[in-house]
Order: C-alpha cells, then structure tokens, then sequence
C-alpha cells in the first residue's frame, strides 16, 4: 500500500520510507567485479548480442564476437532462449550502464584448465576443425588449438579442406599461457593406434594366408601394401609371373589387391607378401602338353656354363644338362651346341611348383636313331693304345727295330688320321 502523497510503502503491514525501500532493493542485488564468472538465462537472441538475465539490475550484455571463437558466427547457432550459460564480466559498465559479459572467455577459463590437466597426464583431447590457415588447421577444444600441417596425419596432406567440419582426436604437445598458445598432434594419436593394429595384425599372420590390401606406395624395388594397420613389401620378383621392368607396370598407388603371406619376421616386424601367388600360374597351363617322355622341337636360346635353355613353346623354356647333351663327355656345352640351333629334345621331368622343365639331347638322339653333337672316341682310342703297346714291346727287344720305327712317322701319322676319321664317321 502506497500513501496518498508517496511517502511510504506498506509491505506485509510493513511500513517502509522511499529510501529504505531502495536500500531493500539494493540488498537484493549480488554486485560483480571484472573478471568474474557469472550463470544466468537468456532472455533475447539478437543478431549482433545476446541478453542474459544475471540477477542485477539489467540484463547482461555478450556481444556477438564474445559468444564463440568462431569467426563471424551467428548467436541463433550457439544459443536459445532459456538456455542457462555461463559467462566472464569483462566490464562492469558501459556508457549505458551495462554490464558486459563473454561467453567464450568464460569457457576459455575452464577450457585452458581441463586441457592443462590432459597436457600434463599425455591424455587426448577432441575438436571440431573450425578453420584452415596457413599451415595448419584450428580446432575447436574449448579454446583455439593450432594443429600443424605435418602432424595431421601419418602421411603429408595435400589439401587440409578435407578436414573442415569434421572432429579429431588430437594429443597437446604444447601449451604457452602467455601466448594463448596450443599446439596439437594427431600424428602421433594415429602412430600409437597403429602400433597397437600392427602388433595385432602381426600375432594374426599365417605364411600362406591371402589377405586383402591396399598397394600405399610404390619403389624401385617392390610395392607397399598397407594390410590394415601394418604394411608389407612385395618384392617385384612377386609381382608378376611375367617378367617386369618396374613395379608401376603392374599397380598403382590406391588399387585393392589380394596377396599371400610368404614370410613374417616378427623380430623386425617385415612381412613379405607375393601378389602373383593370388593369380593363376599361366606357365602350368603353357606346360600341360609337355609330358614326361613327349620328344619335342626346340630352339637353343641361352648357353650357361653348365648346361643350355632351349625354348619348346611360347614363353615356355627349358634346361638341357651338360651331362643330357651327348653320350660321351662334353667339355662345354658350346661343343654341342649354340645359341639360335634349332633342335630335338625329350621332357625328362616337369616340375610344376618349381616352374623347371628338365629336357635331354643325348635321350632324344637315341630314340629318334640320330647320331652326337660330337664323337665318342671309345673305340678308337683302344685302337691308339694297343699299337703304342706293339710300338713298346719292339723297342724292348730290339734298338734297331725301334730306330726304325722311330725315323718312320707314316704309321703314326695314319693312326691319328684313322682316329679323326673314325669320329667323323660316328
């Protein structure tokens, strides 16, 4: 109840003067300095600030660019009517005698704390990527933390927009207060993960398991594939049944492959994988009509010291021993044979696992009734020896017999004519 002339107030049958009903007003309001934290509602969502109800006598202010530390962000995106928020005064009063409020300090303060504490115990933290600058990206973890280029993930990232929008787990590497300085690592989040998935995959290999892969990266030498997890090298001797000059002449970086375990060191953590191996052998389809015994033609297309190859079809090659090269005893197989001569051969064995084709000229020669490459002496030379036998026995009994023998070659000479001769026939 008000008296006519305004005097007094009656409160409860209370009575009380103007000034001590502001004194009681005054009472009722919780006064704040800079830098406190504040909780109240908001009561009014406009474009450019947001109004929230504090208990004191006005509303408090948070500017647009005090919400959030995103850039150019719209204050419907972060907040809602009714929505409870916690907030930092920065200043008591304005002009207007507001008091002004930030929101994104406010959680920058528990922020940098709760982060601190993750820094100290090596725990991860997790950020929307809100920009990309130069270098790196930014992420959102309560406050700005940088993320570099190089740490973002195991391999260089040529464009960093890729990651816009989406939330990574990130280690803190370092933290400068007086900087307001954060630096991220995701790199090293990823290498323990892999290092577990490598253990795991590695305790999970068989030699001779077919897996699925991805071929990661390609050198002189082979080609990576990447098993999930873990990658294993597959030599470019395993790359093909055919002959290849470089890997990238059978995959590329990015294609699904299948590969078989051929060889897991478990020491050094090396596995090795064959790609050809997952592939049907077209050399066991090429060889199905060269069976054991078959007398086929064939061409002399290489000479090595201990024998010479001679191809019997299309990228079908096999070996012809030294010792499979004539009846008698062959120096080198240039004796019997050179390369580009074309001629008989017999399969003596096909083995399949090993890709060999055993192949023989002497076993050909006998079946087909064609005579050696080369003599075979046998005969003659018992011929040579029993006249050296004869030529001995009359020195011994008579010098004169053996003077005369001696200043006579022509016998001698008609002997190693007879032995060139006899080889010539054979």
């Amino acid at each position: 109840m008000v008296d006519e002339n305004n005097s007094y107030i009656v409160i409860d049958d209370h009575e009380y003067t103007d000034e001590e009903m502001h004194a009681l007003i005054d009472g009722t309001i919780t006064d704040f300095d800079d830098g406190d934290l504040v909780t109240g509602t908001v009561v009014q969502v406009e474009r450019d600030e947001v109004l929230l109800d504090i208990g004191y006598k006005s509303e408090g202010v948070i500017p647009a660019r005090e919400l959030s530390i995103r850039k150019d962000a719209n204050p419907a995106d972060i907040v809602e009517l009714g929505d409870e928020i916690e907030a930092l005064v920065l200043q008591k009063e304005d002009k207007d005698g507001r008091l002004i409020l930030s929101k994104k300090r406010a959680a920058y303060e528990r922020a940098w704390n709760d982060i601190e504490k993750k820094f100290e115990g090596g725990e991860n933290v997790e950020g929307e990527v809100i920009e990309v600058v130069k270098g790196g990206l930014i992420l959102d973890i309560g406050l700005r933390g940088f993320l570099p280029a190089s740490l973002v993930d195991l391999r260089r990232v040529k464009d960093l927009h890729m990651f816009l929008g989406d939330r990574l787990e990130a280690r803190v590497i370092e933290m400068d207060r007086n900087r307001n300085n954060v630096v991220l690592s995701r790199r090293v989040v990823l290498e323990e993960d892999r290092k577990q998935e490598r253990q795991d995959v590695l305790n999970k290999l068989v030699k001779g398991m077919i897996l699925p892969g991805t071929v990661s990266s390609i050198v002189d030498f082979g080609a990576f594939v990447d098993l999930g997890g873990i990658d294993g090298l597959v030599h470019i001797s395993e790359l093909s049944w055919s002959h290849v000059n470089h890997p990238s002449e059978v995959v590329a970086v990015g294609d699904k492959v299948e590969v078989q375990v051929l060889d897991v060191d478990m020491s050094r953590e090396r596995i090795s994988l064959g790609l050809k191996q997952t592939q049907e052998d077209p050399w066991k389809q090429l060889v199905k009509d060269f069976t054991v015994g078959v007398i086929v033609d064939g061409k002399v297309t290489k000479i090595v010291p201990f024998g010479a190859f001679v191809e019997i079809g299309d990228n079908v090659e096999g070996l012809v021993h030294i010792s499979e090269m004539a009846r008698g005893h062959v120096e080198k197989p240039e004796d019997v044979v050179r390369v580009g001569d074309e001629i008989k051969v017999k399969v003596m064995d096909v083995d399949l696992d090993r890709r060999r084709i055993s192949l023989s000229i002497r076993a050909a020669n006998e079946e087909l009734g064609l005579p050696d490459a080369i003599p075979v002496p046998e005969e003659t030379a018992e011929d040579v020896s029993d006249e050296s036998a004869e030529v001995e026995e009359a020195v011994a009994a008579d010098e004169t017999v053996a003077a005369d023998v001696v200043e006579d070659e022509a016998p001698a000479a008609d002997a190693e004519t007879a032995v060139e001769g006899d080889g010539d026939e054979d």
